[in-house]
């Protein structure tokens, strides 16, 4: 599929691999993970820019200050295909909640500027075309080199490089201290593959720790099978989550909620429709959400925790 004039044929991106190792010895690369939506970016050279998801849906209207801040950068970095992510930096690490508000809403997220910390950016990790040369034959160490040539000399508060490293159990470690996302490890002299056929991009990733806001309680023979979760800020559903509830946390949010009772009150559902995840439930929905702290693997394509599990109730901090 050509997904721009005069750009290379490209169906898909390429993936990385997941795995529960990281690769050792000298052909091997790392970078840290960032947590947000991939994205491939085609630049005419002369301020036209596309932006294409990981199946290759136009975003530009999602993501309009990264079409601009590219499109400034015209004159300087020319005709290219560029392969990254986009993030929402929130001060301190990336928060893909954040940008998968983004996505949901389609466009400019009103309130990104109302905070001097967050904004949307652009973090490239490879160069695939640059001018009418199709880089992606060549080794992944010789692409990144012409990128930083590329990117280095330019200044853009939206738009930056990933480095490299070449201790991996350092930069692990620092990722788990740091509460990032995982590792990409990459073979030094792979070219550019297309989906996931391959073994040169394996990804490790840690568990991801969220905020969340419990809104409703699964009902099960009187008793609480689950927590109902919705993200704080745009109150779209999670998923649920009963990993982590204990017989004394059931019987407290039993009895809280009355749900023992024949009736036990409930209040307006929170959604506007009832998550299919949900049909065929019992759900007592709460009168207000109730902060909870959750891990999980990772969000799905659909915004759902994959495998959550409760570390904290109530104020966050206050570990079960």
């Amino acid at each position: 599929m050509v997904i721009a004039a005069n750009a290379i044929s490209i169906s898909e991106p390429m993936i990385p691999v997941s795995t529960d190792r990281l690769p050792q010895g000298s052909g091997w690369v790392y970078q840290l993970k960032w947590d947000g939506v991939r994205m491939v970016a085609w630049l005419d050279g002369k301020g036209e820019v596309q932006l294409y998801s990981r199946k290759l849906l136009h975003k530009e209207a999602v993501y309009p200050e990264i079409v601009r801040s590219l499109s400034a950068l015209a004159k300087e970095l020319g005709p290219c295909v560029l392969d990254g992510e986009v993030v929402y930096w929130d001060g301190v690490r990336p928060n893909f909640q954040k940008v998968l508000q983004r996505e949901r809403i389609g466009g400019m997220v009103s309130n990104e500027t109302s905070s001097n910390k967050g904004r949307v950016l652009y973090v490239v990790f490879d160069l695939l075309q640059d001018g009418q040369e199709d880089l992606r034959p060549l080794p992944f160490l010789e692409r990144h080199k012409r990128l930083l040539a590329k990117l280095d000399p330019v200044r853009s508060e939206r738009i930056l490089t990933t480095e490299l490293f070449t201790d991996a159990e350092a930069l692990w470690k620092w990722v788990v201290e740091n509460r990032w996302e995982g590792v990409v490890s990459k073979r030094a002299d792979s070219p550019y593959r297309e989906g996931k056929k391959h073994q040169d991009w394996l990804k490790k990733k840690t568990a991801l720790l969220l905020d969340v806001g419990i809104v409703g309680v699964k009902r099960r023979e009187g008793r609480a099978a689950s927590l109902v979760m919705a993200d704080p800020g745009s109150g779209c559903f999670l998923g649920s989550v009963s990993l982590g509830l204990d017989d004394e946390m059931r019987r407290t949010i039993g009895d809280m909620l009355q749900l023992s009772s024949k009736h036990p009150p409930s209040w307006p559902m929170p959604f506007h429709s009832l998550p299919a995840e949900l049909k065929g439930e019992e759900i007592i929905w709460l009168p207000a959400p109730m902060p909870c702290r959750v891990t999980g693997l990772e969000m799905t394509s659909g915004g759902l925790l994959r495998h959550p599990k409760l570390v904290s109730f109530g104020r966050p901090g206050a570990v079960l």
